[in-house]
């Protein structure tokens, strides 16, 4: 009688809920803009609930009329409410955003261990940058597109032909390697005009580690690396085009292909960039901003294996022709005295592959890279054309010897080929004659690496590394870094302790030295740099009220540099004097990025660096060492990014710059022009539009406020030297080197995005 009892109670309690007036709840779950497939959906406090699509999209039908709290929730994402109210006999559309929690599954770096790990639980400290970031203020290159990251400064390094380099933590160019996949492929002499090439539409995302990481990747990676991991070809686009222009009439296409083939995937990338408008708003007679035709051409293939076992094969050719100078100057003056010019043709290919090595419970990858770089350039009446091969092979076994230890060795081996028609690769033979002698430098190296889990919330980990270059000899680098972190992730810290070297070559990465009408002298054989570097970092999670998150990521730095070597400017106005520098060099300060996330569709990024880069110098003279400070290296600087989106209209605003404080600037003595620059701030501002899925209409304003820098070049009408006496009295001669903002004022954009 009793189950009678409740079996008739159960059936009334349906009947009156079939009879209550319902409604229907829709939306779509997002995460950063891209919609989350399979997401949990239900309503607080009651039975009703869903699960979302592939593209996210969720229905919950029959749910009765009334004032409820809807929650969402996915793996790896923080879970978000929001209030909503049903009306009987009406679609109620609500989406929701999850922002990414502190362990996110797509958080995985590899560029501070060489092995894959989340973010949160890597003892280095790794930061991660997406394309999404790169969206909010489109650029035409990779090099463009780090001005959006704290810490993280391109260079301009001539006003004439736009050339320039990355520095980090205040740091110069060369000190910072770029790699591509985890591969050194840009070598020292496309640190120049190479970074160009790198379109937006290869990147999957951009890891930089800032710091000494010579353990791992040997010469180069002094002050810090920046890995370019490009899109897997299994999961990319299976077609994706971005074409924008700007008001200057510049106009950028990236396209990409990707397509399955048995067991295969291919990924073929074009990027192509025009411009050819000579504008010269300083009226100085030199064009502000160079003119480009450049083209570049990326393929990438994967294999699927047993196993998930890497293998995989890219190549990319690109070319590019590059120039500035007076602006009634053409072709028929390249190298000539009579019309000031540089022009510069670089052509360059790129192969690279990767392949796990068929050994059951083993991880053994063989790795290797090619390059060869042709540039054939003239800066005025020098003439510079050098080709640089570099090829580069790695083999590493990863093994976890325990719960506790996991151990990684490697070695490598790196041949560099290197010709010019500059003294650099000219020998002088009998009777004083002169003999073309290509620069080869061998450089094998052995490493060791042990992450040791000394318990579940602290790590260390202990590396070394052995190089022996056939100019220089043995050279041991050695690291050590300890990660505490609490379990969820939400508070980690991590200390670095690592020791960088780098070897020189100028003429491949010192544009000075080719340009501009100065002589280029070196007194003395140049020996390896050499620098110590201690680092702390702190990273810190916190969920605030409403669903809103905050992400706090500081670092306090400091770098100990011996051999430095950097260019005399002062010593003799008509010279560029490089030797090893006889006393120090130092480079010390702190970042804090920052991160706010609220439910409501606004994402705050704010980023603040403060730099002391200096050295202790022995002046020629005699006395005491004196202080100078680091050219390009400004005190403070900051990025910004802020994002709202207005879900319901398609609709996307994002504001953007970059601010700098007065920095050191290369002057002549008695120089007119100021030593330092002044504050200035660079600011955009976007408007996106999704039209329908995959296809977004973008526009906006690069520097919103039209700032341009004074006293671009010097004597712009004597380029060639050729009336330094001349009413001149304090003997000035053109000079090309004092830059610190892009010569480009303020210009409309347009684009259009597909991807399918």
């Amino acid at each position: 009688m009793k189950h009678l009892f409740f079996c008739f109670a159960l059936m009334m309690s349906c009947l009156a809920a079939a009879a209550q007036p319902t409604g229907t709840v829709r939306g779509v779950v997002r995460s950063e803009g891209k919609e989350v497939p399979f997401a949990s959906i239900g309503l607080k406090g009651t039975t009703l609930g869903t699960t979302a699509d592939e593209h996210g999209s969720y229905v919950v039908p029959n749910v009765p009329a009334g004032s409820y709290r809807l929650v969402g929730s996915a793996v790896g994402l923080l879970p978000t409410e929001r209030s909503i109210t049903v009306t009987a006999g009406q679609t109620t559309t609500l989406h929701l955003s999850l922002n990414p929690g502190p362990n996110a599954l797509g958080d995985v770096v590899v560029s501070g261990t060489l092995n894959e790990v989340i973010r949160s639980e890597s003892p280095v400290a790794v930061e991660l940058y997406s394309p999404k970031l790169f969206r909010k203020n489109p650029a035409v290159c990779l090099f463009e597109n780090l001005t959006m990251i704290n810490g993280v400064r391109p260079q301009l390094n001539c006003n004439v032909c736009g050339t320039g380099d990355i520095h980090i933590n205040g740091l110069e160019g060369p000190y910072t390697m770029v790699l591509i996949d985890g591969m050194p492929l840009v070598s020292s002499l496309s640190t120049v005009y190479g970074l160009s090439g790198i379109p937006s539409s290869l990147i999957e995302r951009v890891e930089v580690v800032k710091g000494p990481a010579s353990t791992l990747y040997g010469s180069e990676a002094v002050g810090g690396l920046i890995n370019v991991i490009t899109k897997n070809p299994a999961k990319a686009p299976r077609f994706s085009a971005d074409v924008f222009a700007t008001s200057h009439r510049d106009v950028n296409l990236d396209l990409g292909v990707a397509r399955k083939i048995g067991a295969a995937s291919t990924l073929l990338s074009t990027n192509l960039y025009h411009y050819n408008q000579r504008r010269d708003v300083n009226n100085d007679g030199f064009t502000d901003v160079p003119t480009q035709q450049r083209v570049s051409v990326f393929n990438k293939w994967t294999w699927a294996r047993p196993e998930q076992q890497v293998a995989s094969l890219a190549g990319r050719y690109y070319y590019e022709d590059r120039f500035g100078g007076q602006l009634n100057w053409s072709p028929e003056h390249r190298g000539q005295d009579s019309v000031y010019g540089e022009s510069v043709y670089t052509s360059r290919y790129e192969l690279l592959g990767q392949y796990q090595l068929p050994v059951r419970g083993q991880k053994i990858l063989l790795s290797g890279t090619f390059n060869q770089h042709n540039q054939n350039s003239a800066y005025g009446t020098t003439l510079y054309k050098a080709v640089q091969r570099v090829g580069f092979g790695q083999l590493t076994w990863a093994k976890e010897l325990s719960i506790r230890h996991n151990l990684l060795t490697g070695a490598t081996y790196r041949l560099t080929w290197y010709d010019d028609n500059t003294p650099a690769t000219a020998s002088v033979g009998p009777n004083d004659t002169r003999r073309n002698a290509p620069d080869l430098v061998q450089l094998p190296g052995l490493f060791v690496q042990d992450e040791w889990r000394l318990t579940p919330d602290a790590t260390l980990l202990l590396g070394l590394r052995y190089d022996y270059n056939s100019r220089h000899g043995s050279i041991l680098s050695p690291r050590l870094n300890y990660k505490w972190g609490r379990p969820d992730g939400s508070q980690v810290w991590r200390v670095g302790l690592g020791n960088g070297y780098r070897v020189v070559n100028l003429f491949t990465e010192d544009h000075a030295a080719l340009t501009g009408a100065r002589q280029v002298v070196v007194p003395e054989a140049l020996e390896p740099e050499r620098s110590w570097n201690v680092n702390v970092n702190y990273n810190r999670f916190l969920q605030l009220p409403g669903g809103a998150t905050l992400t706090l990521d500081g670092s306090v730095f400091y770098t100990y540099f011996t051999n430095k070597i950097s260019p005399d400017y002062d010593t003799n106005p008509n010279q560029i004097i490089y030797r090893n520098l006889d006393g120090y060099a130092i480079s010390r300060g702190l970042t804090l990025n920052t991160d706010l996330a609220l439910s409501r569709p606004l994402k705050v990024m704010l980023g603040v660096t403060l730099l002391d880069v200096f050295r202790q110098e022995q002046p020629l003279e005699g006395g005491p060492r004196r202080r100078v400070a680091q050219f390009h290296s400004p005190p403070f600087s900051g990025t910004w990014a802020v994002s709202y989106t207005w879900e319901k209209l398609g609709l996307a605003l994002d504001y953007t710059g970059q601010v700098s404080s007065p920095m050191a600037l290369p002057v002549f003595p008695n120089d007119f022009r100021p030593g330092r620059s002044p504050w200035y701030a660079l600011q955009n501002v976007q408007v996106t539009r999704k039209l329908r899925e995959g296809l977004e209409l973008y526009g906006g304003l690069k520097n919103l406020f039209n700032f341009l820098p004074r006293y671009a070049l010097l004597r712009p009408f004597d380029p060639f030297d050729k009336n330094v006496g001349v009413d001149n009295p304090q003997g000035y001669t053109f000079d090309t080197s004092y830059n610190y903002a892009p010569i480009q004022g303020r210009r409309l954009f347009l684009g259009v995005r597909y991807a399918l």
